[in-house]
């Protein structure tokens, strides 16, 4: 964690008293001591610090012998934090690869992830226990956390790719996207990434396929909304290391 965050209704008249795994790490890593300065942030909300005003020791973890406690903290967030550069349609991989994913999506400065049902979904993937707010929240806080940034990616679950493109609301959703890219793999040089100088200062758009990939007729309906090709090459790679690769090549240098 490079920065601790709290939810809003934690933070009462500037103080916040946390435990957990937050505190572990204060405790552990960071040596947390009173007085001792450590940088934070509300969920959704803005960047600073805390000062630590008193720290409740509890019985060692049994397992580890790590320090357990709890902590009381006085705040001040001020610096309004990184916005979300870019959002995601992605036909999701196993549940698996998506746990991995998570985490770093919010790292990277994802605002919106939509899950959409393209043709090669597994379908069972739509029962999966990682849909459930409850599940993923806090794989994405945890990125958030690594990032040192507080703004929470949006999951929105459309199982019918076709109506979402044709009747749902992606036009809504994305009138702000003028800048977007369906990943595919090709050969040919002219559907490689642009480099960084010559992408527009617009939100991105990024659609990513199944493993399977996307069909001609998905990447034919994809064009249709605007979608330009964009490739990292022949190589057909697994999707949690395909978004990754593609986010990074079109990151901006803040």
């Amino acid at each position: 964690m490079n920065r601790i965050l709290f939810e809003p209704e934690e933070v009462v008249d500037n103080r916040a008293t946390f435990g957990g795994v937050r505190a572990e790490h204060v405790l552990n890593v960071l040596h947390g001591t009173v007085g001792q300065v450590l940088k934070t942030g509300i969920v959704n909300g803005r960047l600073g610090t805390s000062t630590i005003e008193a720290i409740e020791p509890l019985p060692a973890d049994p397992s580890t012998g790590r320090a357990l406690g709890r902590i009381t903290v006085r705040c001040t967030h001020e610096t309004p934090a990184l916005a979300p550069w870019a959002d995601l349609l992605l036909a999701p991989p196993r549940p698996r690869a998506m746990k991995r994913l998570l985490p770093q999506l919010a790292q990277m400065g994802v605002g919106r992830i939509v899950l959409v049902g393209a043709e090669k979904v597994e379908k069972a993937f739509w029962g999966a226990q990682l849909l459930k707010e409850n599940i993923y929240r806090p794989l994405l806080l945890d990125g958030l956390m690594q990032a040192g940034t507080t703004a929470v990616p949006v999951i929105q679950v459309e199982r019918s790719f076709r109506h979402y493109l044709e009747k749902g609301r992606f036009d809504a959703d994305f009138a702000a996207a003028t800048a977007r890219y369906v990943a595919h793999p090709a050969k040919a040089a002219a559907a490689s990434v642009p480099a960084r100088a010559d992408l527009p200062p617009a939100r991105t758009l990024v659609a990513v396929g199944p493993e399977g990939g996307w069909t001609d007729e998905e990447v034919a309906r994809l064009e249709a909304k605007g979608f330009v090709r964009l490739s990292l090459g022949s190589r057909i790679l697994r999707t949690d290391t395909a978004v990754i690769a593609l986010l990074a090549r079109l990151l901006p240098l803040d």
